[in-house]
């Protein structure tokens, strides 16, 4: 099996859920040609550098995964009868360089995708600051002659 990338492009038209349905579909059709997903990294909505079918933006994924080279044109063939998806491109990590740096790029996205539930249980814990309430300043309880 081989290390590949896939960056995707999703119309903006689309709500919050169907952009997330449109991505778990786009991971299922890579699934589906016995792909195995390392890491997704959702780049959000960003502006193009260029008009796409009258869209100036997007919503971006890059998809790291590993795959037989046979079963990349299925993929491809199934993200080109895709009409949700703007744009997609696909990288083969090949050599030994290429794949140390396929895995680092793994790591990073984990870890990104790690850092949002982290703040989520620092959220939900209150903070001292919080639960203490404020004394007025001076400033703000007296009024300024001028």
């Amino acid at each position: 099996m081989r290390n590949y990338e896939n960056l995707v492009i999703v119309k903006p038209t689309l709500t919050a859920e169907e952009i997330q349905e449109s991505l778990k579909a786009i991971q299922e059709v890579i699934t589906s040609n016995s792909g195995e997903i390392a890491a997704t990294d959702d780049m959000g909505m960003r502006k193009l550098a260029y008009p796409i079918d009258k869209n100036e933006r997007g919503f971006f994924q890059v998809i790291y995964y590993s795959a037989e080279p046979s079963v990349i044109t299925e993929i491809e063939r199934k993200f080109r009868l895709n009409e949700e998806l703007l744009r997609f491109v696909t990288i083969k990590y090949d050599t030994n360089r290429e794949i140390t740096a396929w895995n680092e790029l793994v790591k990073k996205a984990q870890k990104k995708a790690e850092a949002p539930k982290a703040e989520e249980k620092v959220a939900e814990a209150p903070k001292a600051e919080e639960t203490a309430p404020e004394a007025p300043k001076a400033e703000e309880t007296a009024p300024v002659a001028k």
